[in-house]
């Protein structure tokens, strides 16, 4: 049967950037009227009603239109999608090209070209939008009647009511195609009409061509020889971008001009929470409390820090420690008695190590660890590691071989562009509790000299998988270094491994070591250790007092108070709320991680929607969530009352979409990104 297409424009008069832009005159006619015309001239539309509003500010509207004996439908102005719906009802549209009121420069041609694809496949919804290559304002979404109606039928925020299909792009329950141009982009283009310089550029376009029939390939032509007159607009595009983000988005729209990448750490980056809505920056921290550019406080019960602050924000102990000693001055020629204190420290609670390397962050710490590991085995140079490890060339190097070898070691998606390629097979990745895959390893390469794991994250040893890889190391002469930057401090005072009876080669601990504080340290054996005296490592801040003075401080209020009993009890409180939720509301999730670093899983292909929809309604309670909390001792159960209650009623619908509701139409956002290479 063949597909009859109803073009149905919507338009008002009273949009809050420029009122009443349809009814502006280009060359002595509307600017709608010159959309409908120029729409009127492609030969796939069988017919063209406009959807207004039926208030009284568009009776103006509504007049114009009969005058120029067009179809008219007047329903809700601001449940657009009702009105629309209801308008695609009442014309038995059964296929739908739905354009708006700010595309006057709409092309007959380009409708033309993809109502063709539409009609020709067996696709729910066709447009040029979903991954643009088409400038702003040429527009065009191609849908059936029962693609609306589930639409109509799903949706349910003000939001996608607003914007009609905006729910579509998300969700995956309908089968979608994305028109694109061929060996070009042109979405930096903007040709919408929704601010006066908008429609002073168009009124030049139009005024350029002797009637109303040229073509987008005409407008290209012509920016290209007048590109000039469209840099205003391009400020304008940006301008509306950030018109309704909150400041924190606005910031960081700006850091990604001026900074690479954005940001200094991937684990802060916004889409990897909640695309446009995230705070992203802070004003102020104290406790378990942040403060985000607006003045609005939260409550942090997610990543406190990227783990740094078991004591909290801002801990009044340490932080008056540290003001003490910055009035004494930071830096100076000599170096700082607060190191050899921290060290003597370090070495009294890991009695097999001898001697300390401090550094500033968790990357040069592991950097200098292999270093000093490989110059002590001196021809094996090559590492077998489990974990995630920083991002310096020998940790990388592992995706040299395999582009997935580091995507079961925290973060998929991580690219090695940069890193020499003659590093490929010089490092090898092994499963945790995999004994048999790393000791095949091991065996396969003779010349591996270093062992490089974390001790624990997601899940616990098991058949004596520490003490075997202890011993394998020992029995080859290979150096066993622990990555403890995350657990150290977590569940015991000091590394995690104490709590297994294992003792590595080399440890790096980084972290909760100064509370906020840059500090690292790298500890090891003496043989080890005095590898130091056969290369070089040395570096300016590593020598100032801020980060050693706040580790004393931090590791003497942490002895005092034991605080890995409390973050640890409180920790096993929130695993077994979680689980109890999860079994009411008959949802399968995996609790993973030690429990003052806890985490938890869907185990559904939904995972990261249900993710982002719990930070998204959290974050409506001035709550910063996801499905991992870094315990400090500044939360309490009373502080996590709330959360639970809130996540129950999450939980519950979440439920529902496992059994059939589409998690999408509560979502108000993209869902927020997990993999490295498509925030990039």
């Amino acid at each position: 049967m063949k597909k009859k297409i109803t073009a149905i424009v919507q338009a008002r008069i009273g949009s809050s950037r420029l009122r009443g832009k349809v009814l502006k005159k280009i060359l002595r006619k509307e600017s709608i009227i010159l959309l409908l015309e120029r729409l009127s001239r492609a030969k796939q539309i069988s017919n063209i009603v406009v959807a207004i509003p039926r208030n009284k500010e568009n009776d103006i509207l509504y007049k114009l239109l009969k005058k120029y004996k067009y179809n008219v439908y007047r329903g809700s102005e601001n449940d657009v999608l009702k009105r629309y719906y209801e308008c695609a009802k009442k014309y038995n549209a059964q296929h739908i090209l739905r354009v708006t009121g700010d595309c006057p420069l709409v092309d007959s041609k380009l409708v033309d070209e993809i109502a063709n694809v539409y009609k020709l496949n067996n696709f729910d919804y066709v447009s040029n939008i979903e991954q643009r290559t088409y400038p702003d304002g040429m527009d065009l979404e191609f849908f059936s009647f029962k693609t609306l109606s589930k639409i109509y039928s799903n949706v349910i925020s003000k939001n996608d009511k607003e914007h009609v299909t905006k729910y579509v792009l998300r969700t995956n329950i309908f089968k979608k195609y994305n028109y694109k141009l061929k060996n070009d982009d042109y979405s930096f283009l903007r040709i919408t009409l929704d601010t006066i310089d908008d429609f002073h550029l168009i009124k030049k376009i139009f005024k350029n061509f002797i009637n109303n029939s040229f073509t987008l390939k005409d407008i290209i032509n012509f920016y290209k020889k007048n590109n000039k007159i469209f840099l205003k607009n391009k400020n304008n595009s940006i301008q509306n971008e950030t018109r309704s983000l909150i400041a924190g988005q606005k910031l960081w729209l700006r850091a990604k001009k001026s900074i690479s990448g954005g940001n200094m750490l991937f684990s802060k980056r916004p889409d990897s929470f909640l695309p446009n809505k995230w705070p992203s920056y802070f004003n102020k921290a104290k406790g378990c409390n942040i403060y985000d550019l607006e003045g609005n406080k939260f409550n942090d019960f997610s990543i406190m820090g990227i783990g740094t602050n078991i004591l909290g924000y801002s801990n009044k102990l340490v932080d008056k420690a540290v003001l003490k000693k910055l009035s004494d001055g930071n830096m100076s020629t000599l170096n700082c008695p607060e190191e050899v204190e921290l060290a003597e420290k370090l070495i009294h609670i890991h009695p097999w190590a001898d001697q300390v390397r401090f550094a500033r962050s968790g990357g040069e710490a592991n950097a200098i660890a292999i270093r000093l590991a490989r110059a002590y085995s001196k021809k094996r140079q090559k590492i077998a590691f489990c974990g995630y490890h920083g991002w310096h060339d020998w940790y990388l190097a592992a995706n040299l071989q395999s582009k997935k070898n580091l995507n079961e070691h925290l973060l998929p998606g991580l690219k090695a562009g940069g890193v020499n390629k003659e590093l490929k097979k010089t490092v090898f990745p092994f499963r945790y509790n995999d004994f048999n895959g790393l000791k095949k390893i091991i065996d396969k390469n003779k010349d591996i000299g270093i062992i490089k794991m974390e001790v624990i994250r997601n899940e616990k040893p098991k058949n004596n998988f520490l003490k075997k890889v202890r011993k394998l190391s020992s029995d080859k002469n290979i150096v066993l270094i622990f990555d403890e930057c995350t657990t150290g401090f977590r569940q015991n005072f000091g590394g995690i491994h104490k709590l297994f009876n294992v003792e590595p080669d080399m440890m790096m601990l980084g972290k909760a070591l100064g509370n906020g504080y840059a500090i690292t340290a790298v500890l090891g054996k003496k043989n080890i250790m005095e590898s130091i005296k056969d290369t070089f490592i040395s570096s300016t801040f590593w020598t100032e007092r801020i980060g050693p003075t706040a580790a004393l401080k931090t590791l003497e209020v942490m002895e005092k108070y034991k605080t890995w009993n409390y973050i640890t009890s409180l920790g096993k409180y929130v695993k077994y709320n979680w689980k109890k939720l999860a079994k009411k509301h008959k949802i399968d999730i995996k609790v993973n991680g030690i429990d003052a670093l806890c985490s938890f899983i869907f185990l559904s292909s939904n995972h990261q929607a249900y993710k982002t929809f719990i930070t998204q309604e959290m974050l409506k309670h001035k709550i910063l969530a996801t499905t991992t909390i870094y315990i400090s001792i500044s939360h309490s159960k009373q502080k996590l009352k709330t959360y639970f209650l809130i996540l129950d009623r999450l939980f519950k619908i979440i439920s529902k979409c496992e059994r059939g509701d589409d998690i999408f139409r509560y979502l108000e956002t993209d869902i927020a990104e997990s993999n490295f290479a498509r925030l990039n």
